[in-house]
């Protein structure tokens, strides 16, 4: 009976309310101490009264998807003293419009104002990833050949400290994530085989693992000579295969080499991928495709608190 294809692992720590809570209290401490840790917001103090209560809106100056919303009332919560609350009137996902509410800030305005620009770096960070990701999840849908479809996925390339945000924004825009962290899953690349090839490497991996391990393993090539030899009949083929560097043609050419030798396997496409290709490598019949950018050269989504 011919094998049938997986379906890729999703990272437990993204789902686990209990991570996903101590990461962003770790997150939140730091970024206030970053802003109150070495003396009083003078400016706010000096111009607000101090009895003065009101209500701020955030709101989006160009249309995205949001993302971080989660964040914020852990943020909130470790300002509490501060007497603030956050009443989001959108959720993590949603897509808004320029000009759409997006939360209301409530309570002492010299309190308001002395968060506001930590609510907005998160926000706006985490929003401007999921509108990035959505972009993309767009494009590949559109276009995806294989039966499985292609997923958007991300990579370890986060701001220290950020990867629970980071990581949750792919999610909200409609990405599918790596994973979380070196434990959760192999990835054998090219630093991993220079003293010898990827069939070799994938070797000793499961020689390491143990025959009955269950662990994920995804092997990396740069040629379509490197997929035949890591396909070959005969050797036992890892559930994933990272094409890096692939040109169009030659993904489409891997493609039909996996189908024939290892139809299984799941294949990715990676490296120095763009929007505007990105559906060209879905339509060659890629299982998915993994994106650096989302992350590491993302631009923020332009919300701000009116």
């Amino acid at each position: 009976m011919e094998e049938q294809a997986v379906e890729l692992p999703y990272p437990a720590q993204l789902t686990d309310p209990t991570r996903i809570r101590a990461a962003y209290l770790r997150m939140a401490k730091v970024a206030l101490e970053e802003d109150f840790g070495d003396g009083a917001d003078v400016s706010t103090l000096a111009t607000v009264p101090a009895d003065a209560t009101g209500t701020k809106v955030m709101r989006a100056r160009q249309a995205g998807v949001i993302s971080g919303l989660d964040a914020l009332a852990i943020v909130a919560e470790v300002a509490d003293e501060r007497h603030v609350e956050l009443v989001p009137l959108v959720a993590d996902g949603d897509r808004v419009e320029a000009g759409d509410e997006v939360a209301r800030v409530e309570g002492k305005i010299q309190h308001i104002l002395m968060l506001e620009r930590t609510l907005l770096n998160i926000l706006s960070h985490a929003s401007g990833i999921a509108t990035q990701t959505r972009a993309w999840v767009d494009a590949v849908e559109a276009a995806a050949t294989s039966p499985q479809g292609c997923k958007v996925r991300d990579s370890r390339k986060t701001l220290p400290g950020m990867r629970m945000l980071e990581k949750r924004a792919i999610v909200h825009g409609g990405g599918y994530p790596h994973r979380y962290n070196l434990g959760d899953q192999v990835m054998v690349k090219d630093n991993h085989v220079e003293l010898s090839n990827a069939a070799e490497a994938y070797a000793r991996v499961r020689e390491f693992l143990g025959e009955d391990a269950t662990t994920w393993v995804e092997v990396e090539v740069d040629t379509l000579d490197q997929l035949s030899d890591l396909l070959a009949e005969g050797k036992a083929r890892p559930p994933q295969v990272l094409l890096d560097n692939f040109t169009v043609e030659d993904t489409r050419k891997a493609v039909e080499l996996r189908d024939q030798l290892a139809p299984q396997v799941l294949l990715e496409s990676s490296g120095g991928l763009t929007l505007d290709v990105a559906g060209d490598y879905a339509a060659a019949g890629v299982e998915s495709v993994a994106v650096g950018g989302l992350t590491h050269s993302v631009r923020a989504l332009d919300i701000g608190l009116d």
